[in-house]
């Protein structure tokens, strides 16, 4: 695939990946509203993919498809933001539920539990578990832009590669505190999806709980630490 330079030849690279273009942006098109025109999403992920051959060199730790796929799905979504397709609910919503577990938490001192959360949100379990499941997609696709990783992969590992530099220690040791202070199945999922990589269905088979509660548990992690973020004001990050 690479040419007499060492570049990555772009014909090879669009016969080759165009596939995959499609298949994100039915992903994504899936979880939109009918006027978001598909089309419009696999060119935007065809520019991001041919940013991603020109940016890639091997020696950055991660095959070209990873790599890509990221940059295709932030140019996917770069374009979802400049025609304000993202859904303004499910925004409301993320704010709703951080601000409500923010609230539990202080009021206990502690993690605050679903029950605990769903009670102060004034809905029954089930319905808070399912806003959390819908949540996933949300906090996972639409919580980064082209030229940025998933929200923990930004700001919640601690790894010797570039990112790692995106931030000062203080703000690195901060984000660790509070993954550290997570409920112990919240804190295992985080190590299992962000660490070691693995899928929601290996996950699910690991804490021996279905894909959906994987969801659930992911999205209730992820709240309480954007809630977190907030509250110490870490203003580096973007909300």
């Amino acid at each position: 695939m690479y040419n007499a330079k060492g570049k990555l030849s772009q014909n090879d690279v669009l016969t080759r990946y165009a596939p995959l273009v499609r298949r994100l942006g039915l992903q994504l098109v899936a979880k939109m509203p009918a006027s978001v025109d598909l089309d419009d999403l696999i060119q935007a992920g065809m520019i991001g993919l041919m940013d991603a051959a020109s940016r890639y060199k091997e020696d950055q730790g991660a095959q070209f498809e990873t790599y890509a796929s990221q940059r295709i799905r932030g140019a996917m979504l770069d374009e979802l933001r400049a025609n304000d397709w993202l859904p303004r609910s499910m925004r409301k919503t993320s704010r709703e539920v951080e601000s409500a577990v923010h609230k539990v938490e202080q009021n206990l001192g502690r993690s605050a539990s679903e029950q605990e959360v769903a009670e102060h949100m004034k809905m029954p379990l089930d319905e808070y578990q399912s806003m959390l499941q819908d949540l996933h997609g949300y906090y996972e696709d639409f919580d980064r832009s082209a030229d940025d990783e998933p929200f923990l992969d930004r700001y919640c590992v601690d790894r010797s590669d570039s990112l790692s530099a995106l931030l000062d220690d203080s703000l690195r040791g901060a984000l660790v505190e509070v993954i550290d202070k997570l409920p112990e199945r919240e804190k295992l999922l985080m190590s299992l999806y962000y660490e070691k990589g693995l899928n929601l269905r290996k996950i699910g088979a690991v804490m021996e709980v279905s894909e959906s509660r994987v969801c659930q548990l992911h999205s209730q992690a992820v709240a309480r630490l954007r809630a977190k973020r907030r509250e110490q004001s870490w203003t580096s990050v973007e909300a």
